[in-house]
């Protein structure tokens, strides 16, 4: 499995309305073949900016699967309209299981 890691940067003032149109487009990803989980979270010291995390099968199923699927329009769609920039994307390779101490 492979964790997408994308720092969203909202534009001023419409923070909370990306929270609300984000629960929409969760369910999008959600339909997405490879998908396993996603987490948003938001930055303390940056409010602007917000975390997305996502499980997948392999950066395939996010960069090929998803992203050239209609899906990715539906998501964008949702989305998009609140971005100040373009999302920073990288994908990381879990190590093993997740330590929950």
């Amino acid at each position: 499995m492979v964790v997408e890691h994308a720092e969203l940067t909202v534009e001023e003032g419409r923070e909370e309305e990306f929270q609300e149109a984000f629960g929409k487009a969760r369910e999008v990803l959600a339909e997405a073949d490879g998908f396993h989980w996603a987490e948003l979270l938001r930055c303390e010291e940056r409010p602007r900016v917000f975390l997305l995390l996502v499980g997948w099968d392999s950066v395939e199923a996010h960069t090929v699967g998803f992203r050239q699927s209609e899906r990715f329009g539906r998501w964008r769609a949702l989305v998009g309209p609140f971005f100040a920039a373009p999302p920073a994307v990288e994908h990381f390779r879990e190590l093993g299981p997740r330590f929950a101490g």
